[in-house]
């Protein structure tokens, strides 16, 4: 995978655009998580203390991302309103083969949740895997605590599988875990068509959307 596209929708909130985390994004994506910190922290992933693992800077980030995604593993998105950076979406763990599947996470800025594009920008996300990359699955797990990221997996159909007890180090601690998924067979043509005509139908803003995950 040598080129990430930009994906567009128009809402009502405004231009919805997904496009490649650059290095250019650093001051941005900076100033954003840095008024978002207590909103995302408890819903991060860190790094467990004990490990030694360094944390990587954001050049190293990005860096460690345009390689991944040009080894056909990974695609960082980030989610820009009206050509703001409000937020990222990351396809990661893609594998190919007899599984055909990938995990996403995500997040948003706080002054501009709940105004649907959350849920949108994960339907975008979701058909160029199953639509594009012509993936079986996309996964997604969150903490069972996280009410506005499991609104948009109810929201988006993703079917609930089950359980990953201390899956993942979130805020200090390994955390639990619920574990979402939709097959390419589940799936409407377009889930983001689907979403919007639902909002079409209900006259009113698209399901709520909430931090990360």
């Amino acid at each position: 995978m040598q080129h990430v596209p930009v994906l567009v929708r128009t809402t009502p909130a405004g231009l919805l655009e997904l496009r490649e985390l650059r290095r250019r994004d650093a001051r941005a994506w900076r100033e954003v998580r840095a008024r978002n910190v207590a909103w995302l922290s408890p819903w991060e992933a860190t790094v467990p203390p004990d490990s030694g693992e360094p944390i990587p800077s954001f050049a190293q980030m990005v860096t460690r991302f345009r390689a991944e995604a040009r080894a056909g593993r990974m695609i960082a998105w980030t989610m820009r309103l009206d050509d703001t950076l409000v937020g990222q979406v990351t396809v990661g763990g893609i594998t190919l083969g007899s599984l055909r599947a990938a995990s996403i996470g995500y997040w948003i800025d706080s002054r501009v949740a709940g105004r649907g594009l959350t849920p949108m920008a994960v339907a975008m996300a979701t058909d160029h895997c199953l639509r594009v990359l012509r993936l079986h699955r996309v996964e997604i797990v969150i903490r069972p605590e996280n009410r506005a990221s499991l609104r948009v997996v109810e929201k988006l159909g993703f079917r609930h599988e089950g359980s990953r007890p201390a899956y993942l180090h979130i805020d200090g601690a390994w955390r639990d875990h619920e574990v979402y998924a939709l097959n390419a067979e589940e799936a409407p043509p377009s889930l983001a068509d689907a979403l919007a005509a639902r909002h079409d139908a209900n006259r009113g803003g698209y399901p709520g959307s909430g931090g990360s995950n």
